[in-house]
């Protein structure tokens, strides 16, 4: 069985006239049961509940306020959720509702929480709907959008593959309504993507776009999993792999365990390591721990486990990783050496992940 992580949008799902599009819902629950069916273990991180609670408040437009924001997710959750429990109780699913803050993916401890009970919902055989808790996020602690929620959840379930579902039918090498746009049908690194359509659809609906999209698949595909980007519409091909719908992006970098995957994608850094040119030789290149003698400054406040960036003499990131010590106990040891001293490392490398340059 393949774990397949299915993201859909608001504008894919509702209007802002009449709100949830159960034609349309019900269509992409159909396609959903066919590959569970078929062996798939499908998650559905769907947006749509703000988009849905519109109509019911007699909101014709996204609302720009918080408390709005907010009041509509709380009204349209329900209308969501409920819907989804619906189409899929016609084919004999049970879904479950997942709500997630950035702080539930930022923060180790949550992570942990949060991968446990997806594991747990589909070891049950059912179908997780994913959402942002839009109630609660606030500006300071939101994803941004679902697509970058959709690849961390991806992260979260060791899926096998990534849907990022579209107005759109796939990638373009300029906005599609121009004379001569060619579909992107394979991206097998940054050197594919050079020009291509980077804006949204402009439904108002939403919060994400293409750009969005475009980030999620390759934060996918540099940790391990494959991603595509289609339409909604042609949600049963994606699944069944046909490979002349939509844009596929081939895994660029090697899987990693979900420690790892959080440290590199997930993690909040709290502070920075200054390094000297030696340090980030032996960190970056030779796959050393960093030790005192190579750290130049210290800046943040953190405690021991935390994650920090450590950047080098030009300031630019080079890892993250979790110190060893309290911010405050480090100034102290700058350049002294571990082996004369019986020091620890400050990241050991067991603790560390490169970043791309």
């Amino acid at each position: 069985m393949t774990r397949v992580v299915v993201k859909v949008g608001s504008s894919s799902l509702t209007t802002a006239a009449v709100g949830l599009d159960r034609d349309r819902l019900d269509a992409l629950v159909d396609a959903l049961a066919e590959a569970h069916a078929l062996g798939d273990t499908p998650v559905l991180v769907s947006s749509g509940a703000i988009a849905a609670g519109l109509a019911p408040l007699g909101l014709t437009a996204r609302p720009r306020d918080l408390g709005t924001l907010q009041a509509a997710a709380a009204v349209g959750q329900t209308a969501l959720v409920d819907a989804y429990a619906t189409s899929f109780a016609r084919h004999g699913i049970t879904v479950g509702q997942v709500l997630l803050t950035a702080e539930d993916v930022m923060r180790r401890a949550h992570y942990r929480n949060a991968r446990t009970t997806l594991d747990r919902l589909l070891d049950l055989g059912v179908v997780p709907v994913v959402n942002e808790n839009d109630t609660v996020a606030t500006e300071e602690i939101r994803f941004g959008d679902n697509d970058k929620l959709a690849s961390l959840v991806a992260h979260l379930v060791d899926a096998d593959r990534l849907l990022l579902l579209s107005d759109i039918d796939a990638v373009y090498d300029r906005p599609p309504d121009l004379p001569g746009a060619q579909q992107v049908s394979e991206v097998h690194g940054d050197q594919d993507l050079a020009g291509v359509l980077t804006r949204g659809g402009g439904s108002g609906l939403g919060s994400g776009g293409m750009a969005s999209k475009i980030e999620a698949a390759r934060l996918a595909a540099s940790s391990g999993v494959p991603a595509i980007i289609g339409a909604a519409t042609d949600v049963a091909a994606l699944l069944a792999g046909d490979p002349s719908r939509g844009t596929r992006f081939f895994a660029t970098g090697a899987r990693e365990s979900s420690r790892r995957r959080w440290l590199a994608h997930a993690s909040v850094p709290r502070g920075r390591l200054v390094l000297d040119a030696g340090a980030v030789g032996a960190v970056r290149d030779r796959g050393a721990s960093l030790l005192p003698a190579g750290i130049v400054s210290v800046e943040g406040t953190f405690e021991a486990g935390d994650p920090v960036e450590l950047v080098g003499p030009d300031a630019i990131p080079v890892a993250r990783g979790l110190v060893a010590y309290d911010a405050a106990e480090l100034p102290a040891l700058l350049g002294v050496s571990t082996r004369e001293n019986g020091l620890r490392e400050v990241v050991h490398r067991d603790d560390l992940v490169l970043l791309s340059r």
